[in-house]
């Protein structure tokens, strides 16, 4: 047995104590001994000093013994299955993934059959999430009607029923005037667009340009296909005054590209996606379809340059980028493989590399894994804080562990990551003070919690 989820759990009546932690705190960017006090599904109290001694007669305590104790990771780009093509994924399993994984909210992506460009489905994933009982869901709307990039969606209807943000998934828009419109628009919502940038007609190959393409005899797709379209969205975040978020940045020129958007203080923001800066294409050298994605695997020299980005500050968040893909769109020639890796389960333990490697902090880590997600689609979680939701992770960053496919939650196995050597663990994941999920090296210690 891994551990235990425990669905539906009610948190404890009165108010709980989780003492001897190792408190991450991205706000004051510190990591700390301390303890966390929970009261009604809130945090009610936490910091170095608290419960020093022990927790008072009448609260319930925890003993964390010396692991770490961290917001919840708020992840915000996730796909499932759901509606259209259940046996890749659900909401529940995705649910479940996902509080094995440290992850408290998870945003879902647009792109399902059919697509959430209608109000009665943004609804439908908030219906759901309440039934399920476990991390909290949100969606995006589809950013245009079908994800077709060519008529905007309703967006002012979508954000009335809840979507927190407006993409069109990995659908690029090549229209410059559509994402002018949906920029201009979105003005009027305060609402966030967040785009893929890959130039279409120059990103169809099936891994990127270079040597190892050349080898393997694929088509490759250049990082230039990513650059081009950056330089053109910025541009129109100039001429509109807009807020734009750029999804799954993998390429060195783009890092640059945005640095200096940033500097000249345009409203942009970026995040990557765990393989980008953890992987090369090396990693699909023997035509291993697990390492297909969209965006492709780049050069070594690419992931350094997202190292460094995280590392300075231009890109803002870490996502999963969770996309199952059944054995049939897996097992097949790579160039007919459909593009996509499962990530919640793997998301923490691969991003601690960053900080076992020197790159990262503990707290610069929550911040781009927590805070600044939350941060940026206005999101209750992802914070340490009086009156805050109690949504938590606990974990050992030291667990030494090989990712193995077949010991995933998830519904489907098509992870990059597999066989793959890590450090850390998650022992307790909390959801507005439930446990819903318990390893088993920590269920003797938290047998109350």
């Amino acid at each position: 047995m891994k551990g235990k989820i425990l669905r539906g759990t009610p948190p404890h009546a009165g108010s709980t104590a989780y003492i001897n932690a190792r408190i991450v705190d991205p706000a004051s960017d510190k990591d700390y001994v301390g303890a966390v006090l929970i009261s009604d599904g809130k945090i009610a109290d936490f910091g170095p000093s608290l419960f020093a001694s022990g927790a008072p007669y009448g609260i319930e305590s925890v003993d964390c013994r010396g692991l770490y104790l961290a917001p919840g990771i708020v992840d915000t780009r996730v796909h499932t299955g759901e509606p259209g093509e259940e046996h890749k994924e659900t909401l529940e399993s995705a649910g479940i993934a996902a509080a094995v994984g440290g992850i408290t909210s998870l945003v879902l992506l647009p792109d399902n059959d059919p697509p959430f460009d209608d109000a009665s489905l943004i609804e439908f994933v908030a219906r759901r999430a309440r039934q399920i009982k476990l991390a909290n869901m949100y969606a995006y709307g589809a950013l245009t009607a079908g994800l077709e990039g060519k008529e905007l969606a309703e967006i002012g209807l979508l954000a009335e029923a809840g979507a927190v943000g407006f993409t069109d998934a990995d659908h690029s828009i090549g229209n410059a005037q559509v994402l002018r419109r949906a920029l201009y628009y979105a003005k009027a919502f305060d609402a966030l667009i967040v785009h893929l940038p890959q130039e279409p007609m120059l990103s169809g190959g099936t891994m990127t340009s270079g040597v190892m393409a050349t080898r393997l005899g694929l088509s490759g797709s250049p990082p230039l296909a990513e650059v081009i379209m950056v330089e053109r969205d910025i541009r129109l975040v100039e001429m509109t005054g807009g807020r734009l978020h750029l999804a799954k940045i993998s390429t060195a020129e783009s890092v640059k590209v945005i640095a200096s958007a940033k500097a000249r203080g345009l409203k942009i923001t970026c995040d990557t996606a765990a393989p980008y800066f953890a992987l090369n294409d090396l990693a699909v050298g023997d035509y291993r379809t697990f390492g297909k994605l969209v965006p492709p695997l780049r050069a070594e020299s690419d992931r350094e340059a997202i190292v460094e980005g995280l590392n300075n500050g231009v890109i803002d968040a870490i996502v999963s980028d969770h996309r199952p893909q059944d054995q049939d769109s897996k097992r097949v020639p790579f160039a007919q493989a459909e593009p996509g890796g499962i990530g919640l389960e793997t998301l923490l333990p691969v991003s601690l590399e960053l900080v076992h490697n020197g790159h990262l902090t503990l707290p610069q880590l929550f911040q781009r894994l927590s805070a600044t997600p939350a941060q940026l689609f206005n999101l209750p979680g992802g914070k340490l804080a009086k009156g805050a939701p109690a949504d938590l992770v606990l974990f050992d960053a030291n667990f030494a562990w090989k990712i193995d496919r077949t010991d995933f939650w998830s519904k489907t196995k098509n992870s990059p990551f597999d066989e793959r050597p890590v450090q850390g663990k998650v022992m307790a994941t909390i959801v507005g003070g439930r446990t819903i999920y318990r390893h088993e090296n920590f269920a003797s210690t938290a047998a109350a919690a």
